[in-house]
């Protein structure tokens, strides 16, 4: 994991500033690593029918972790309406007023975490966090709790470094629900708008090009998700008294979700639409080592792997509630219902995007299905404005931190709340960074952190931190 940052210009003299962030990075790294498996041990899954118990405990042991730094004017735990009298889960709140010109930085990740799954799906506990080999397994390890820790441990490496009395304005905010769909969040910026106000806002939930080359992530898609409940008859049949002149809401199912791929797998759904860019070269070979293709399965949809990727829709079942196997009977289902995530190209509207799906599914359903689509959640896709200058600053802490340049990436994935902050916050330049790298996987059992990664990915920000403060 020895990482000796690279001279960035032509002279062999390394930048003091450089050396001594390092320093205080890799002298740190270790209780880090162990703050980060405190967290990681907290099971804390924000959805519905999880121990909400759990999140308020890691939203209070992420608090006291930045209250632990010792710099901040005010520290908080705060929560805000998701609709009525409901609240969200607890977030953390710290903040720190700039002074003498200088700029705000806002940092951002989230303390909440995906259901673990199975556990016979993990090599080890999902709540325990194991290392093997340069990687930390568990849960949350790098979704999103390692961005928290990246977080702290950067602002301590930059006041060890320059000391507390420095100008520079701090923000930090960890959300706890970003895995349930941020819905208290919009909510939560509006009350809280002045002291999140910030020039530069910084989300640390991206991944990186791989563990030697960090990216900024410029591009994102956004998201639909619904349920659809697909019904053929007022009661459950026999199927051996009415099966082959009656259809069963499976039957139904099935051929109504396959209008929305073509034959190769490409969504099929007129008025999704797609983006034109540039991508980087990423081989047929090197998709089917991330994403763990069996032999003789092919990759879908057309066009180079990461316009498919980064600029294109896609539409995935994502559950589907219908009798088990066990439990199959010879019946007829009358009802069956599925959950349906979409991911939408940068540059599309989320409201048209539903508006064409669900335009779809009524126009293809088979044998006068009736449909009822429910749970309806929309986030806007985004692009990032790569013309401020923020974008030159943390690019240059990448490309000294990690000793090789930063990448401009696009990511398939969703962060529909950067939305609201564009709208709250419309002068602040926006900042996708992560902690991830290929073969995190984030969401999956099994998910890791590279240590390595984790490191330079500390070492970039404490860097931005210490060119913030020294610009003018």
């Amino acid at each position: 994991m020895t990482h000796t940052p690279q001279p960035t210009s032509a002279s062999t003299t390394p930048d003091p500033l450089l050396v001594a962030l390092t320093e205080a990075v890799d002298g740190a790294l270790p209780a880090t690593i162990a703050e980060l498996s405190t967290l990681v041990r907290i099971p804390s899954v924000s959805w519905d029918g999880f121990d909400a118990d759990q999140v308020a405990r890691s939203a209070e042991a992420a608090r006291a972790l930045i209250d632990g730094i010792g710099i901040f004017d005010t520290v908080e735990l705060a929560q805000a309406p998701i609709d009525g009298d409901t609240l969200g889960h607890p977030a953390v709140l710290a903040t720190r007023k700039a002074k003498n010109g200088k700029p705000t930085i806002l940092l951002y990740a989230h303390h909440d975490v995906q259901p673990p799954g199975q556990d016979a799906d993990w090599d080890s506990p999902p709540f325990e966090p194991t290392v093997r080999g340069d990687r930390l397994y568990g849960r949350g390890a790098a979704d999103d709790k390692a961005g928290i820790m990246a977080h702290v441990a950067a602002i301590r490496a930059f006041v060890d470094t320059v000391g507390p009395d420095f100008d520079l304005g701090l923000v930090a905010f960890f959300e706890g629900e970003e895995e349930f769909g941020s819905r208290s969040f919009a909510n939560f910026i509006v009350e809280n708008r002045d002291k999140l106000a910030a020039d530069v806002i910084v989300v640390a939930d991206s991944d990186n090009w791989d563990v030697n080359t960090p990216s900024l992530t410029v591009g994102l898609r956004g998201n639909v998700t619904f349920k659809l409940k697909v019904s053929t008859l007022a009661h459950a049949s026999h199927s051996g008294m009415f099966g082959g002149a009656v259809p069963d809401a499976m039957l139904a199912t099935i051929k109504l979700l396959a209008t929305l791929h073509d034959k190769n797998g490409a969504v099929a759904v007129q008025g999704l639409t797609s983006r034109e860019s540039e991508t980087p070269e990423f081989s047929e070979e090197k998709l089917r080592h991330e994403a763990g293709l069996l032999e003789g399965v092919t990759s879908v949809g057309s066009g180079s792997v990461l316009s498919r990727l980064w600029d294109k829709p896609a539409i995935t079942v994502t559950g589907i509630d219908a009798p088990s196997v066990q439990n199959a009977s010879n019946t007829l289902a009358p009802t069956v219902t599925v959950k349906v995530s979409a991911r939408i190209a940068p540059g599309q509207d989320a409201d048209d995007a539903f508006e064409a799906l669900r335009s779809h599914l009524e126009s293809h359903a088979p044998f006068g299905a009736h449909l009822e689509i429910s749970d309806v959640d929309t986030g806007s896709p985004f692009l990032v404005d790569t013309s401020g200058w923020a974008v030159d600053v943390v690019k240059s802490a990448m490309r000294e931190a990690w000793g090789n340049e930063p990448l401009e990436t696009g990511i398939g994935g969703s962060i529909p709340f950067i939305s609201d902050l564009v709208e709250v916050f419309p002068e602040a330049q926006i900042l996708v960074t992560g902690v991830e790298d290929p073969e995190s996987r984030a969401h999956s059992p099994n998910e890791s952190l590279h240590l390595g990664v984790f490191k330079r990915a500390i070492l970039t920000e404490a860097l931005l931190l210490a060119k913030l403060e020294r610009r003018a």
